[in-house]
């Protein structure tokens, strides 16, 4: 099966002289859920502007489905779904007439694409929104509106650039559970987002992207393997003497308040030492959490280390 999405060498250099893209290759397998991270101003917009055919490559070739976007763009664009970062529809169309009139740029009739966008509106939870003007969404429904109207047409790759930015934590999730129905059937995915936890819930395979160029690209399992230690966070029954936070210097202990500290655990050091060293001043543990995701510790010192 070919690939939903293949890059080749691809190059974007602005009239200004700013390289945004230098060289990248990239492939997305048919089927996967694919996360591509990076600081703002990486190229990761541009990159899915190449893609969907709204930014000019300098160079390279991109393909979608084993189509080339620069040979045939309207037939490469047919299997392209994109939920953009900005709200770009008109805020005083009615929410059901913003995703059938979406369909009719893809020549479906409005008698296939009426029933089409109610089952969708259904599924994202606005199908009793579907005669108010757009403008009196919340933002969460905004962002679910985008959704909709990107899959009406019933793409086979759809790309999600900050879907969930400044949507609430209940509605992020169940987001969430909607796009894991998406790939369940088959749908591409490609994610750009800073909350770094959703791609660490969601997605099998992850690039990073960083000045223009690819810094690291793997499976999740294989980009969280380069995690050479975790920052844990333990919160204790009684108050921590300096004396005892100075028995763990091994693990970098430091105090966060009275009862809390942070220790730096390294891949072969084990959580049950540093529990034990602290019941031996009768110190117990109440709870133990990671300062950050484990993606976002891998991502801030990749990212560092190639500034």
């Amino acid at each position: 099966m070919k690939p939903a999405l293949s890059i080749q060498g691809l190059q974007k250099t602005y009239a200004n002289g700013t390289h945004a893209l230098s060289g990248v290759s990239l492939e997305i397998p048919a089927g996967d859920f694919f996360a591509l991270l990076g600081p703002n101003g990486a190229g990761k917009t541009t990159l899915i502007g190449v893609t969907t055919g709204l930014v000019t490559m300098t160079g390279g070739t991109v393909q979608v489905f084993g189509v080339d976007i620069q040979k045939e763009p309207e037939k490469a664009r047919e299997h392209i779904g994109l939920v953009p970062q900005e709200m770009n529809f008109n805020i005083f169309e009615k929410v059901i007439d913003i995703v059938v009139n979406q369909a009719g740029y893809y020549g479906i009739s409005r008698r296939v694409a009426l029933p089409r966008a109610e089952e969708l509106l259904k599924k994202l939870g606005l199908y009793e929104k579907r005669n108010e003007i757009s403008l009196r969404l919340s933002g969460g429904m905004k962002r679910r509106l985008l959704i909709a109207r990107a899959l009406i047409h019933e793409p086979r790759f759809l790309i999600l650039d900050e879907p969930t930015a400044g949507v609430d934590v209940e509605l992020r999730h169940g987001m969430w559970e909607f796009l894991k129905t998406l790939t369940a059937q088959g749908v591409t995915i490609l994610l750009t987002t800073h909350y770094l936890e959703e791609a660490e819930q969601l997605c099998n395979n992850i690039a990073i992207i960083q000045k223009g160029s690819i810094i690291a690209h793997g499976t999740m399992k294989e980009l969280l393997s380069k995690l050479q230690h975790e920052t844990l966070i333990l919160d204790c029954t009684a108050a921590i003497p300096d004396a005892v936070i100075s028995t763990l210097g091994m693990y970098n202990a430091r105090r966060v308040d009275e009862h809390t500290i942070e220790v730096d655990l390294a891949k072969e050091q084990r959580l049950s030492d540093v529990v034990l060293l602290l019941e031996r001043h009768t110190i117990a543990v109440v709870t133990i959490r990671n300062k950050s995701g484990r993606l976002e510790e891998v991502f801030l010192r990749l990212t560092d280390s190639k500034q």
